[in-house]
């Protein structure tokens, strides 16, 4: 392909040094692109001559940007950004109606968005909601989504964020289960079979946590591990022992009768839910009537209320 006059890098190169330095890492960018890590480091090397100084610096486990790289990254994050609403907007002008894409993870999806989400395909049925659902942070990278919801303590790099809601977390698990162990508080919890959400994200809530945070021992603990927090609760209604329940996610569950709460113990969550977006990009119309009717429709507070 032609240069263009402007002296753009090649569209390549931009590609591969934004993904890795959003990835932090050549071999996710590499994935993530369907390439090599050996494509990727020699793309961003190519970059690098023609610009004249280094932009990553690569580490043992993860590549750091330079100040110039940094200046590099959040010129592609708006540029890339706005060109992906300029296209999604041409897009659902063409089809006659508008869309917005919201990432989150299965269990928010499934637990708390879904039943809820009708209220607001009633009332804006000219917009299209579209989902990026994975457990994966790295799948839901900001390139491909407009709104985003996610756990933490709302200083994510690049993005904004506004808090939703705080959560609750007490020990669940059938009824069956709780009648075959009565009387069982947080100091026998650790005699029991607990299900345990293996995840790489620091800030989520584990057995060993909550047991410290609550007063109760962490040392020899039955756990039995999963990676996906809706399997972790199937299991815990199949009878196969304890999970950590959170309140904005399982309170159906109890309402119902399939789940039930194993003690009098809650902790508050350390950190909460936010709807974030990327900081560099604008937001279409229709992102702003979701963002607020998510604002608008996760409050009160679902850490208010514990079911006893």
């Amino acid at each position: 392909m032609a240069r263009r006059s402007r002296t753009l890098p090649p569209l390549t190169s931009l590609v591969a040094f934004e993904a890795a330095a959003r990835q932090r890492s050549l071999t996710r960018a590499a994935k993530e692109l369907n390439v090599t890590p050996g494509a990727i480091s020699k793309q961003i090397k190519s970059l690098e001559t023609e610009a004249g100084v280094p932009l990553l610096l690569r580490g043992h486990r993860a590549i750091e940007m330079t100040a110039q790289g940094e200046i590099l990254y959040a010129a592609l994050t708006r540029g890339f950004g706005e060109i992906v609403a300029a296209f999604q907007r041409i897009k659902s002008s063409g089809a006659g109606h508008h869309s917005v894409t919201l990432g989150s993870t299965t269990a928010f999806a499934q637990m708390w968005l879904m039943p809820r989400l009708g209220s607001f395909w009633r009332k804006h049925q000219d917009i299209t909601v579209n989902h990026v659902i994975s457990d994966s942070s790295q799948d839901l990278g900001m390139a491909r989504i407009d709104l985003r919801v996610r756990y933490g303590a709302g200083d994510w790099h690049n993005e904004t964020a506004i808090r939703l809601f705080g959560d609750r977390i007490y020990p669940v698990c059938s009824p069956d289960f709780a009648r075959q162990h009565p009387g069982k508080g947080t100091a026998e919890l650790p005699s029991l079979p607990l299900l345990e959400l293996e995840t790489g994200d620091p800030s989520w809530t584990g057995w060993t946590d909550w047991l410290k945070g609550t007063g109760g021992k962490a040392r020899s603990l039955n756990l039995r591990t999963f990676s996906s927090y809706v399997v972790a609760l199937q299991a815990a209604q199949d009878g196969q022992g304890v999970a950590l329940g959170w309140h904005s996610l399982v309170a159906p569950l109890v309402e119902s009768g399939k789940l039930v709460v194993l003690g009098a113990t809650a902790m508050p969550a350390s950190q909460s839910f936010y709807v974030t977006w990327d900081e560099h990009k604008s937001l279409s119309a229709e992102a702003r009537v979701l963002r607020d009717w998510l604002i608008s429709f996760a409050r009160p507070d679902p850490a208010a209320a514990v079911p006893g």
